[in-house]
C-alpha cells in the first residue's frame, strides 16, 4: 500500500489520514503549498512519509517555478524549502528530505530549467523508493527480536501509513507475521488523534494480523501481569545519545516497560538519526491545537474556554530503551559510538 506517490502526468497523490478508518479517500496536489498544507493539517504523517512529502513538494515547486535558468529555479526551491520547513518541527525526516533536494539542484549540471526539473523529480522518486526498501530491511532485522507467540505492545502508527510503504515498528510485525510466528499486537488507542484505534488497527485488521485495541491507560496493567513480552515503536527523531522523541505517550510506556523488564525497541531509519542534536533536550517538540484535546472527531468532550496543553511528542531518555533497529543492524548501548556506526554504515 503506498501512502504516497507520484502521478506521472505531474501530481502528488496521498492517503488522507484524517479519514480513516471510515473513509479511504485519496486526494491529488499540484501546488507545493497544498503539500505543506497537507503536512502540517496531518494529511500524511510520521516522519519517513513527510520526508517523502517534503520531497515531491519540492518536485512540484521545481514544475511551478517561472525560472528560466537554473539558479533561478535554485532559489524558487529555497523558498519553497523556506515554507515547507515550518510545518512539523519535531519529524526530522522533513529537513532530511528538503536538504537533499536542494543538495541535488545545486550539484546538478545541467543547463537547462527543464532537465533539472527532471533530475528533481527523479531524486524524490528515489527517496520514497529507498524508503520502502529501508522499511523492509528493519523489519528483518526487527523479527529476529520476536519469538513464536508473543505478544508485542505498540504506540501510535508505525506502520505502512506513517511511512512510504511497510513501516518502521510494523515493519517487524509485519517481518514476524509473514514468518509464520504466531503474535498478538497490543494497538495503543493514542490520544489525542487516536493513530493507534484510527490507522494501526485498520492496517493491521486488513491484513489478518492478530491484535486487541486499548485504552492507552491500560498498557501499565497488561506489562505488570505480564501480558506483554516486547515493545516496538517509531521515532521522529533519534539524538545522538539514543534519546528517542516519538509520539506523546512513549515516554510513560518505556518507563514501564523497564519496570517490569520488558524490551523496548524503538524502529527508525538513519535518516530518522540525527547526530547534530547531542540529546532529546535539544529536539524542538511541537504543541498543536487546542481543539484536537477538547473536540477529538469534531466531538466536543471539554468545557467552553478550557486551558489546554497539547504536546505532540514526549522524548525517552537512552537509559530506557534497549535498543534501536536501523536498516543497517540494531543499535545498542553505548549509543553514541553504535549510532554513528549504523548513519555511516
Amino acid at each position: 500500500m503506498r501512502t504516497i506517490e507520484w502521478d506521472p502526468k505531474g501530481t502528488v497523490k496521498m492517503i488522507d489520514q484524517r479519514k480513516l478508518p471510515l473513509e479511504f479517500v485519496v486526494v491529488e496536489f499540484d501546488d507545493y503549498r497544498d503539500v505543506a498544507r497537507a503536512i502540517h493539517d496531518m494529511y500524511i504523517r510520521g516522519a519517513p512519509a513527510i520526508g517523502a512529502a517534503a520531497a515531491y513538494a519540492m518536485a512540484l515547486a521545481a514544475q511551478q517555478s517561472s525560472a528560466t535558468t537554473p539558479g533561478g529555479l535554485i532559489g524558487d526551491l529555497r523558498t519553497a524549502a523556506d515554507i515547507l520547513r515550518g510545518t512539523r518541527p519535531t519529524a526530522v525526516n522533513l529537513f532530511w528530505a528538503l536538504n537533499r533536494m536542494l543538495r541535488t539542484a545545486q550539484a546538478s549540471e545541467t543547463k537547462d530549467v527543464e532537465g533539472l526539473v527532471q533530475e528533481l523529480v527523479a531524486e524524490a522518486e528515489q527517496i520514497a523508493g529507498e524508503d520502502i526498501e529501508i522499511n523492509r530491511r528493519m523489519g528483518a532485522y526487527g523479527a529476529a527480536l520476536v519469538e513464536d507467540e508473543f505478544n508485542i505492545l505498540t504506540h501510535c502508527n508505525a506502520g505502512a501509513l506513517a511511512t512510504v510503504d511497510y513501516g518502521t515498528a510494523l515493519a517487524v510485525v509485519r517481518a514476524a507475521h509473514e514468518q509464520s510466528k504466531r503474535i498478538h499486537v497490543w494497538v495503543d488507542e493514542t490520544r489525542p488523534r487516536l493513530q493507534g484505534a484510527r490507522l494501526t488497527a485498520w492496517e493491521l485488521m486488513n491484513e489478518g494480523i492478530p491484535m486487541t485495541l486499548i485504552a492507552d491507560n491500560v498498557a501499565g496493567h497488561l506489562m505488570r501481569t505480564g501480558k506483554v513480552d516486547i515493545v516496538f515503536v517509531g521515532s521522529d527523531r533519534t539524538a545522538a545519545n539514543g534519546d528517542v522523541a516519538n509520539k506523546i505517550g512513549t515516554y510513560k510506556l518505556a518507563v514501564v516497560a523497564k519496570e517490569n523488564g520488558i524490551p523496548f525497541y524503538a524502529v527508525v531509519p538513519t535518516s530518522t538519526i540525527d547526530l547534530s542534536v547531542p540529546t532529546g533536550d535539544d529536539i524542538p517538540i511541537e504543541e498543536r491545537s487546542a481543539d484536537e484535546v477538547t473536540h477529538p472527531g469534531g466531538c466536543q468532550v471539554a468545557p467552553d474556554g478550557v486551558q489546554v496543553l497539547n504536546v505532540a511528542f514526549d522524548v525517552t531518555p537512552h537509559r530506557y530503551v534497549t535498543g534501536i533497529v536501523t536498516e543497517n543492524g540494531i543499535a545498542y548501548p553505548p549509543f553514541r559510538r553504535s549510532l554513528r556506526q549504523m548513519v555511516e554504515a
